[in-house]
């Protein structure tokens, strides 16, 4: 290894520490000499044990993310210590790393102040808004939380959906900025509209909607110009992680990650592509009303893009993103209580049939993925419960399936028609219109929600899914458009959706008081936010929202319901919110009942699903 310009001429002992612009990776690199020395095979040890993401480089170097790097300081600090390791003299860090690690200890500082509980007076923060030409008057649950959050170089806001996260964000970053700063925020598609809005409303002096940074080729072009207001996709953040990343260096540049829980677990391309860069951001938010939809470890990687500095891990996370989030639960909106209530139906006979000899084999199947514990098997398995889920709600859903283990059952379960859950919910949506009352009605595959939607065409019925692109309210095609006439057409009493692409961005609690839920799946994020397209701030204190569940009696139905409770329960216990619960009452059959995947599969559900299946 040659010496570098400006250094000590590479010999024992000598420990390089750089940082690699290209990639924002660190790479630590040695002589071959120092191999001899007993700090070697410790520092070794603790780079490539430390992060998964950890490549040898050549025989004496090895690189990690620098993310990555940051949380192991307190490793390689006790390292240096311990072996009384010189600067200059037995380590050396370069220029750039320096810069990055400076700024890493400046974040160090603003966590200390955050768990030191520092924070704006109102008056203060209303004098500083003002300034800044923030127009809205902030509720008082907001003024508590961006009091809290803008003196943090990093924090979160997991309000519960309806209590305004978008005008909390913007007030925080009205607070922070510098009148040169930037904004960049990573959020779903269809948050977008909804940030354009909220711009104008609380802060029109800008004078423009945020740039959308919506196709590859254009990005670098739309870049060139340095807009100050810039939105981008997850997905499509992955594909040009290295153009935005390259565009955050060296600009004063505020990122904030809109429905923040969609970053998690490994190897997700959207989490590597956040994390990447997470030390770039002058200032960063997260914001989710469900920041935790699986569990606990969901909250790891939102913690670890806002204090990649700051050491964490499934059992600690939760303490140390403490001090650095805000929360308005739902009790303090003063919302009118939702009325949740349970309807179980028996499945057909031939549908309850196939459904055994279906069981038998989604058992077996989860005992072995237990067991096996790899990628490819995890997959399967999601696949299989995904067709137990659709054979439950609507056994037509599997018709064209050719290879189907049971054919023969299948079309005679078929004969029987789409089954007691799609029946009773055609049935059930017909009579709420007699009576003059509009429906929400919930189900996780597009081929229900089409055939839902195709079926109640006498009611106005429209229908929104993930193929159902954005667009122009005018045009009725559109998702806007849609939404429109469900609000605006009073011979439209129906609209169908399913929650991953309708849970989120849509407020329908002005015209629409009753929800139905022909199937779910162990998503439990997606479930709270469909729940609260129709149960949100703005309802007046009398009026009654119905949720209703449908479920096949000593089905999937069940486990997935059980799952689901139970982790939004974890959820209530993580973030203090004694008010987050699901628990629907069950309703006793009347005289009018008439003859996506598995989302959000974990480990859990699975030992739940064998359980249940008498595995």
């Amino acid at each position: 290894m040659q010496s570098r310009p400006g250094w000590p001429a590479s010999g024992a002992e000598l420990l390089v520490f750089d940082y690699r612009d290209t990639d924002r990776r660190a790479v630590v690199s040695w002589h071959p000499d120092d191999e001899a020395s007993p700090w070697w095979g410790i520092a070794r040890d603790v780079l490539l044990f430390g992060s998964k993401e950890a490549l040898q480089e050549g025989g004496t170097a090895i690189s990690i993310p620098w993310w990555s790097f940051l949380a192991l300081r307190p490793a390689i600090f006790d390292l240096i210590r311990g072996f009384k390791l010189v600067s200059g003299v037995s380590y050396q860090v370069s220029e750039r790393a320096g810069e990055h690690l400076r700024f890493a200890r400046a974040r160090d500082e603003g966590y200390a102040l955050a768990v030191a509980s520092n924070k704006l007076t109102p008056e203060s923060l209303n004098k500083r808004l003002a300034s800044a030409g923030f127009l809205r008057k902030l509720t008082a649950q907001q003024t508590r939380n961006v009091c809290r959050l803008a003196l943090l170089p990093a924090g979160a806001t997991f309000s519960v959906p309806g209590a305004g996260k978008t005008t909390e964000a913007l007030a925080t970053f009205a607070v922070r900025a510098e009148p040169s700063d930037r904004l960049l925020v990573v959020a779903p598609k269809n948050a977008f509209a909804a940030w354009d809005e909220q711009i104008q409303a609380c802060l029109p002096s800008f004078g423009h909607q945020f740039v959308r940074l919506r196709k590859t080729d254009r990005i670098p072009i739309q870049l060139l110009d340095d807009p100050r207001l810039m939105i981008i996709g997850y997905q499509q953040l992955a594909r040009v992680k290295e153009v935005i990343a390259n565009h955050l260096v060296g600009r004063r540049i505020h990122v904030f990650l809109d429905e923040s829980h969609r970053i998690k677990g490994q190897s997700n391309i959207s989490t590597d592509a956040v994390l990447s860069f997470s030390h770039l951001p002058v200032s960063k938010l997260v914001m989710s009303g469900t920041p935790m939809p699986q569990s606990t470890s969901d909250l790891l990687p939102q913690f670890r893009f806002l204090y990649p500095e700051v050491q964490a891990n499934e059992d600690s996370v939760v303490d140390l993103i403490g001090p650095v989030y805000v929360r308005t639960n739902k009790s303090e909106l003063n919302l009118p209580p939702v009325t949740r209530v349970l309807k179980i139906l028996p499945m057909d006979p031939l549908q309850q049939r196939l459904y055994e000899l279906m069981k038998s084999a989604l058992a077996r199947e989860a005992a072995q993925a237990l067991t096996i514990k790899n990628k490819q098997a995890f997959k399967g398995l999601g696949r299989s419960v995904t067709r137990v889920l659709q054979f439950v709600s609507n056994p037509a859903l599997l018709a064209h399936e050719i290879a189907f283990a049971h054919s023969n059952e299948l079309s005679m379960a078929l004969a029987e028609g789409r089954g007691p859950k799609m029946r009773y919910v055609l049935h059930r949506a017909r009579s709420l219109a007699r009576e003059g009352k509009k429906v929400l009605i919930w189900s996780t595959f597009v081929e229900n929600v089409e055939h839902i939607a195709n079926s109640l065409q006498d009611l106005g019925a429209v229908y929104i899914h993930g193929g159902v692109d954005a667009g122009d309210e005018n045009d009725d095609e559109t998702r806007e458009g849609k939404i429109r006439l469900f609000h605006d057409d009073p011979n439209v009493m129906v609209m169908v959706a399913n929650p991953a692409a309708a849970g989120e961005g849509i407020s329908l609690h002005t015209i629409c008081h009753h929800a139905i839920y022909l199937d779910r799946n162990f998503n439990a994020a997606q479930y709270l936010q469909s729940e609260d397209r129709i149960h949100r701030l703005g309802l007046p204190p009398d009026q009654d929202t119905t949720i209703e569940i449908v479920e096949c009696a000593g089905s999937v139905d069940e486990t997935v319901r059980q799952r689901l409770e139970f982790k939004v329960a974890q959820m209530a216990a993580a973030l203090n919110d004694s008010g987050l619960r699901i628990s629907p009452i069950p309703i006793v059959p009347d005289d009018t009942d008439e003859g996506f995947g598995a989302g959000g599969l974990d480990e859990g559900d699975i030992r739940a699903l064998l359980a249940a299946l008498g595995g």
